[in-house]
Parts: C-alpha cells; structure tokens; sequence
C-alpha cells in the first residue's frame, strides 16, 4: 500500500494525516521538533521523525508555509526524488494581504517543481480549510480536494483521499496551480474579512 509523510505538524498536517490514517493510508509525521512529529503520529496511528530521516511514503506532502518551501525543497531534495511531492502553500504576501508572492504566469507549485525536479509535484489542499478536512464535509456533501499535477501522481494521492470518503476533483496539469492559489487566496480573504467561516469554503459539487 502507498504511505504517506506528512511534513509538519500545524493544522493542516494533521488535518491531512487524519485524513490519510482515516483511509487507512500508513502515515509516517516528520518535523523538526520530535516531540510534536511523534504526538500527532500517535494520535493517527503512524510512525514519527525528525527532518533528515528516512522518508518512507511514496506521497510526501510538504504542509509548511509558502517561505518555508523553497529551503525545505533544496535541504530533501535527494530524499524527495522518484516521491510525489504535495504542494499545499498558498503564496500570499502577508505584509499588504493583497496580492500573491509569485509572479503573474507563476505559482508557487511551479517554482516547487523547478526544485525538485525529479519528483512529481501536484498541487492539493490549498483550497481547503482544516476544518473541512477534519469533518470531510462541506455544506452536507463530501470535501472535496481539488489536484492539479501530472495524471500517475494526481491518481496517487487522490487515491489515499478517496479512501478516506472525500471527494477529489482533477484541476488539470500543474499549469493549473496558479489558478488554485489565486482561488484559495480569494477564500483566504473572505474568511479574514468574517464573510465565510473557518469551517466553510467553496464546495465543488458534481
């Protein structure tokens, strides 16, 4: 069976390990700080460690902010190679809350997979909350996890979040992350400005 690690340990690492351990997906939680890898390992059933051990899932999602990305891509990037490679951020700049941090015709999915080169990287969870994960509803309907990436690493992961009872919905080539950034900056926002909650979104109904 395909593994899964989850790099980090914030609300959405452990929303999307829940997830993972839901389906009944191996997860293994890496951080750099063991002790919170190894407690929310155990509250998910799965193995713990630290940045620089083994990586044992074929799916590696990196849920670490968008700044963090780029220093953690170069520190694994030998580890991550041959993985599919989960690109969660979502690049606002946060000093003007007003725009996004990558360039017009970019993303911040695109500037992962110049990094990584020899991974599949897909674009997947930044336009869902935490919250939504967790319950795996949205609006009395299944969660639904949009992906964009290239078609056998698309099929990867959406085969560890189905499992789980959520719903995917295939964004096309990773050409489409811009627009999925774009799209959960805009959500982003209105839950700032209190016009949704943290608990809602946008659904994405069949």
């Amino acid at each position: 069976m395909t593994g899964i690690t989850i790099i980090g340990t914030g609300n959405m690492g452990s929303a999307i390990a829940g997830v993972a351990a839901k389906g009944g997906t191996p997860v293994q939680v890496v951080a750099r700080d063991l002790d919170k890898a190894q407690a929310l390992a155990a509250q998910v059933g799965g193995t713990a460690g630290v940045i620089g051990d083994a990586l044992t899932g074929d799916v590696v999602v990196l849920a670490v902010p968008y700044p963090a990305l780029a220093d953690l891509a170069r520190e694994l990037g030998a580890q991550l190679e041959g993985k599919v490679v989960v690109d969660i951020t979502n690049p606002v700049d946060f000093a003007t809350f007003d725009s996004l941090a990558v360039p017009a015709d970019g993303s911040a999915a695109a500037e992962l997979a110049e990094l990584l080169p020899a991974s599949s990287v897909v674009k997947a969870f930044n336009t869902n909350f935490a919250a939504t994960l967790a319950t795996g509803e949205l609006g009395g309907r299944p969660t639904t996890v949009v992906i964009a990436g290239d078609d056998d690493a698309k099929a990867a992961l959406a085969a560890i979040v189905t499992a789980a009872g959520l719903a995917v919905a295939d964004g096309g080539s990773l050409k489409r992350a811009r627009e999925l950034e774009a799209f959960g900056f805009l959500q982003l926002v209105l839950a700032v400005r209190e016009q949704i909650g943290w608990t809602g979104g946008f659904a994405v109904h069949a």
